[in-house]
C-alpha cells in the first residue's frame, strides 16, 4: 500500500553523485519535497513505498536507461507526471519514447537553470490539473451512478405502481359484476346525496327510464324515507327504514349502512329487500 502523498513532492534520479546535488539544490529552491535516487532501481523502490507527483530522471545511467525507468514508472504510479533528462545525441530514441505515453516532457542538458524550475513548475500544474480532472471525472460517474440507480428504482416504482392500478382497475370490474349480478337493489349515495352506483336490480326498480346515476337520492325516496337514512350517519349496524312503495306497488324494507368506517369510502349503500307477500 502507498504512502499518503506530500504535497508537490519530486523524484530526481541521476548515478551521477553531483549532478543529483545539483539538481536537488536546483529545484530544492522551488518549495518542493524532493527525493532522490541514485539508480533506476532505486528510484522504483521509492515509487513502490511512496506516492510521488513528477519524476525527473537522467536518460543515461548504467544498469537501467531513464526511458526503461520511467516505463516501469508509469506502471507503478500511471498518475504521476514523467520527464527525462538527455543529451543532444539521444534526443531520437527518446522522441519514441515520448511517443508511447511513458514521458511527459523531456529536457536536453547541458540545462538552463531557469528553463529547467520552468519546465517543473509546469509539470506540477499540469499534474494538478489532471488531478482535478480524474477527480471531477470520478464524481461525474459516481453521480451518474446515483442517477442510474435513483431511476432504476422510480421505474421499479412504476411498474408497482401501475401493476396496483391495473390490479385496482381488475378490482373495480369484478365487484361491479358482483354487484349487477345481486338480485337485491342496491343503491350507493355519496356525501352529497348523489346516486354514485346502482345495479340492474336497482334500475328494474325504479323504472328503465329512471336516471339514477348521476342523480339525487331526493328525488326517488320520499322526506321521511331520507330522514331515517340520514339519521344513519356513523352507525356500524343495518337500521331498518320504513317500508318503500314501488310504482307496482309492492312493498320493501330498506336498510341502509354507511360506508367508511372501515375503509377510505364515504356515503351509504341502501339496499331494498322486497316484503313477503304471502
Amino acid at each position: 500500500m502507498q504512502a499518503p502523498t506530500l504535497a508537490n513532492t519530486l523524484l530526481l534520479v541521476d548515478e551521477e553523485t553531483g549532478v543529483l546535488n545539483a539538481l536537488c539544490h536546483l529545484l530544492g529552491q522551488g518549495g518542493y519535497n524532493i527525493l532522490s535516487a541514485d539508480s533506476g532501481k532505486a528510484g522504483l523502490r521509492i515509487l513502490r513505498e511512496q506516492t510521488v507527483d513528477v519524476i525527473l530522471s537522467e536518460q543515461h545511467m548504467s544498469g537501467m536507461s531513464g526511458d526503461e525507468f520511467l516505463h516501469q514508472a508509469k506502471i507503478l504510479q500511471p498518475d504521476s507526471v514523467r520527464m527525462l533528462l538527455t543529451g543532444d545525441q539521444e534526443i531520437q530514441s527518446v522522441a519514441r519514447t515520448v511517443n508511447k505515453g511513458s514521458v511527459y516532457k523531456f529536457l536536453t542538458k547541458p540545462w538552463n537553470d531557469e528553463q529547467l524550475r520552468a519546465t517543473v513548475a509546469e509539470a506540477f500544474v499540469y499534474k494538478g490539473l489532471c488531478d482535478h480532472n480524474r477527480h471531477l471525472a470520478q464524481t461525474l460517474a459516481e453521480t451518474n451512478q446515483k442517477l442510474f440507480e435513483n431511476n432504476q428504482h422510480l421505474q421499479q416504482l412504476l411498474e408497482e405502481k401501475q401493476y396496483r392500478i391495473q390490479l385496482g382497475e381488475k378490482v373495480v370490474k369484478v365487484l361491479h359484476e358482483v354487484t349487477q349480478l345481486v338480485p337485491l337493489p342496491l343503491l350507493g349515495v355519496d356525501d352529497n346525496g348523489m346516486v354514485a352506483s346502482a345495479n340492474e336490480a336497482a334500475q328494474k326498480l325504479f323504472g328503465a327510464h329512471a336516471l339514477l346515476l348521476g342523480g339525487q337520492i331526493s328525488t326517488l325516496l320520499s322526506p321521511k324515507l331520507l330522514q331515517h337514512i340520514m339519521q344513519n350517519e356513523g352507525d356500524e349496524k343495518d337500521v331498518d327504514i320504513p317500508p318503500f312503495i314501488a310504482a307496482d306497488g309492492k312493498l320493501y324494507n330498506l336498510r341502509c349502512r354507511t360506508l367508511g368506517l372501515r375503509s377510505q369510502a364515504s356515503g351509504k349503500l341502501i339496499i331494498f329487500m322486497p316484503q313477503n307477500n304471502d
